[in-house]
């Protein structure tokens, strides 16, 4: 089937999106792939509606604003699409399947005696109705009631791609996004995925928070500054570096309040260390070290972070692109392929990816109330 995906990440910056030609087991083609930068009126919104899910008790009424930013986001995904498909040739009667992640506005790990909570926003329903595609959505409710941690969902995806560049394990997937997340495909044995700390989301934050833009284009204020390492050791000592895989952060479960001494730049510079000891230590919890890794997701765009990686990791670390994978695609192409999975009643989510006692299968379909003729 004929597949659309939508991503759009914690950074806040766009819609991005891909087709695959895909069961959900193989991908059988690739199908043209884009983005749409985020409006600044949808992206206001949603930081009001992320500044209002983490003030957000439990057990009480979900925040007003969550259905005003569900609506709007939803309109910026069917804007985002007509324009990509009419450039691409394409109509929505091209289109079989629609798999929609929704914009993370929440997202908090199971805690001893008490499940996770995670909240993607998007109305999937109303982008039904004006599509006349049925869409995938709500990826990771079903994981986290069920004491997973509802992250990270790329990893099969991550496997499907792997094997179709006919790759050969052992193989890893860093994808530095807000948060960075790793999938390791061992070869022998299950994948194993999960969080491995920061990813450019910090960074971000900071260059927002001094009044700098909104991040560190090409690492410049990174790469002339000078790394706190006293700072940088009391951020790995965070109790999550010491917890056993699977796991997974939100990307407001680090303070900045510690960077607040440095100047911009070596503050800068001390997160992109920060990111990449991150990712060392987490992979020195891997039962199998990884020959290669393969860099997807916006981080990939800072070379500092790369230059980082590549001093610190043992592997080959190399981007998308060096392997002929589109990097700013792959979490768009992971939901069409979830998407798939989805429609076709297969799990998601494994035990070694996010904790789930077992296989998952995760994901709801909203049906157009008026089906498109001929589907």
């Amino acid at each position: 089937m004929r597949v659309l995906g939508f991503m759009t990440g914690t950074s806040l910056d766009a819609v991005d999106m891909a087709v695959l030609e895909t069961d959900g087991e193989t991908i059988e083609a690739f199908g043209p792939a884009g983005e749409r930068k985020l409006s600044e009126p949808v992206r206001k919104l949603v930081l009001a509606a992320t500044d209002a899910a983490r003030g957000w008790a439990r057990n009480t009424p979900e925040p007003a604003v969550f259905a005003e930013a569900s609506a709007a986001i939803a309109r910026e995904h069917f804007e985002a699409a007509e324009a990509f498909l009419a450039d691409n040739n394409l109509a929505w009667s091209d289109i079989d399947l629609i798999g929609m992640h929704g914009q993370t506005v929440l997202h908090e790990r199971p805690k001893v005696g008490q499940v996770g909570r995670t909240v993607q926003l998007g109305d999937a329903a109303w982008l039904a109705d004006q599509t006349g595609v049925p869409v995938a959505f709500d990826f990771r409710s079903a994981d986290v009631a069920a004491g997973g941690e509802g992250a990270p969902l790329a990893p099969i995806y991550h496997l499907a791609r792997a094997r179709a560049s006919d790759f050969q394990p052992p193989l890893a997937v860093l994808n530095l996004g807000g948060v960075a997340n790793v999938t390791l495909w061992p070869g022998v044995g299950e994948l194993v995925a999960f969080d491995t700390g920061p990813g450019n989301g910090m960074i971000d934050l900071l260059v927002q928070d001094r009044g700098a833009g909104r991040f560190d284009d090409k690492g410049n204020y990174a790469s002339v500054g000078m790394v706190d390492e006293g700072i940088l050791r009391a951020l790995l000592a965070h109790p999550y570096f010491d917890a056993p895989p699977p796991k997974s952060l939100d990307r407001y479960d680090f303070s900045l309040e510690p960077l607040a001494p440095l100047k911009l730049e070596d503050a800068a510079a001390t997160l992109v260390a920060f990111t990449a000891e991150a990712v060392k230590l987490g992979f020195q919890k891997l039962q199998t070290a990884p020959s290669v890794v393969i860099v997807c997701g916006g981080g990939r765009h800072n070379p500092e972070i790369m230059k980082a990686l590549r001093e610190r990791l043992k592997a080959h670390v190399q981007s998308a692109e060096d392997v002929n994978w589109r990097g700013d695609a792959i979490e768009a192409e992971a939901f069409a392929f979830l998407a798939a999975r989805t429609s076709r009643d297969l799990p998601i989510s494994f035990p070694q990816t996010t904790g789930a006692t077992t296989p998952m299968k995760g994901g709801r379909i909203a049906r157009p109330a008026t089906p498109r003729q001929g589907a």
